[in-house]
């Protein structure tokens, strides 16, 4: 059967339905897929491994698929390889949600900036028992 979707305005998913295959790559040894990107034959590899073991439809994992790779692209530019660096792994939960919900055209990918300020607000670190006049005096 053929999966024919809007390639403009691709479904979106459950962010479990990603962290599948962030699963994959990390029992796979391949984690910081994110930060070191991934090959072409890697990528096709896991796509192929999506096809085969994803339970859903198959404009589910087409979907998945392309989300995925769409969000290998973005995380290419410094600013996401940086914030990557500096959360560490507790960023894979907060981009699997932010991909899986976020619009996405084929042609353009994920919006780069407004990725990163919702992974950047997502995964900061809470000041709890830190008042809001001792905030304004740390920045003056």
């Amino acid at each position: 059967m053929r999966a024919n979707i809007d390639l403009a305005d691709v479904p979106m998913v459950e962010a479990r339905e990603l962290h599948f295959v962030m699963d994959m790559l990390i029992r796979s040894g391949q984690g910081l897929a994110l930060l070191r990107g991934l090959k072409e034959e890697e990528i096709r590899s896991l796509e192929a491994r999506i096809w085969a073991d994803f339970e859903g439809s198959d404009v589910a994992r087409l979907a998945v698929a392309l989300r995925f790779r769409a969000l290998l692209d973005v995380f290419a530019s410094r600013r996401l390889k940086a914030l990557f660096l500096d959360r560490g792994f507790r960023l894979l939960a907060s981009a699997a949600r932010e991909a899986a919900r976020r619009p996405l055209n084929i042609r353009f990918g994920f919006n780069a900036q407004q990725l990163l300020l919702a992974l950047d607000a997502g995964t900061a670190a809470t000041l709890s028992g830190v008042g809001e006049d001792t905030l304004l005096a740390m920045a003056a």
